[in-house]
């Protein structure tokens, strides 16, 4: 059985270049750093969940949600060839989704008060106390898949999570087709990125995204996590 099954759909996803050394103390153990035409990036990314169950239930009040996240990218050492992400901060507007994947995943999930706005080809999503952080974005172009070896098809195709843990490195995998990709214009980003990720990101207030790009998403359905064994192959 999957830990969990939705939609996730109208992904933002905002992309930086960055220096590695301010990841590497997030970096899990047994997984290194993955690049793309040698530059490390890191993304702040929002979207929607949609129909979302655990464990096949549709929970109360759970089912329909925004999510906005910052993410960065790595690959087990003994498997490079497995795309993989590790979250800094998870941000949500329900405070039982951190309770559960905080706990089982050992994942970063913070609630706060949470809007958003969809309504082809705008959209936007909030989030903070009085909703003082905004991503705003109009779609500009027709969805198709990315070019094979782009950043876009870097930055959409991952299907494996990580996460740090005391006992050992945390293991899961996430199942979707390959997104579409649509370009974006008028892309506003409101965020203040200490505030909401920490001092090591305070940078990013005045950087400029590398590049921005909008994914249709899909269904998913994520697994149970397990702990990586040192030099054993995931399957």
């Amino acid at each position: 059985m999957d830990f969990l099954r939705a939609r996730w759909e109208d992904l933002i996803l905002a992309n930086y270049t960055l220096n590695p050394a301010v990841l590497e103390p997030y970096v899990p153990a047994g997984t290194e750093l993955d690049f793309h035409g040698g530059e490390c990036y890191v993304s702040l990314v929002a979207f929607m969940f949609r129909k979302t169950r655990v464990m096949g239930i549709p929970v109360p009040f759970h089912q329909n949600f925004e999510e906005v996240n910052l993410r960065f990218y790595v690959r087990p050492i003994h498997q490079p060839e497995l795309r993989s992400v590790c979250f800094i901060r998870e941000i949500v507007p329900r405070a039982a989704i951190p309770l559960i994947s905080n706990t089982l995943f050992k994942e970063h999930y913070h609630a706060t008060r949470m809007s958003h706005r969809i309504e082809h080809p705008e959209i936007s999503y909030s989030w903070g106390k009085k909703l003082e952080y905004s991503i705003t974005a109009k779609l500009s172009s027709t969805a198709g898949l990315p070019a094979k070896g782009s950043l876009d098809e870097f930055i959409t195709e991952h299907y494996h999570g990580f996460s740090a843990h005391p006992r050992g490195t945390l293991h899961y995998q996430v199942f979707h087709p390959q997104w579409e990709v649509s370009n974006l214009e008028n892309c506003r980003i409101d965020v203040d990125f200490e505030a909401n990720y920490g001092r090591e990101f305070a940078f990013l207030n005045e950087a400029q995204p590398a590049s921005i790009c909008y994914a249709n998403g899909s269904d998913v359905r994520v697994s149970f996590p397990s702990r990586l064994k040192s030099g054993s192959r995931i399957d």
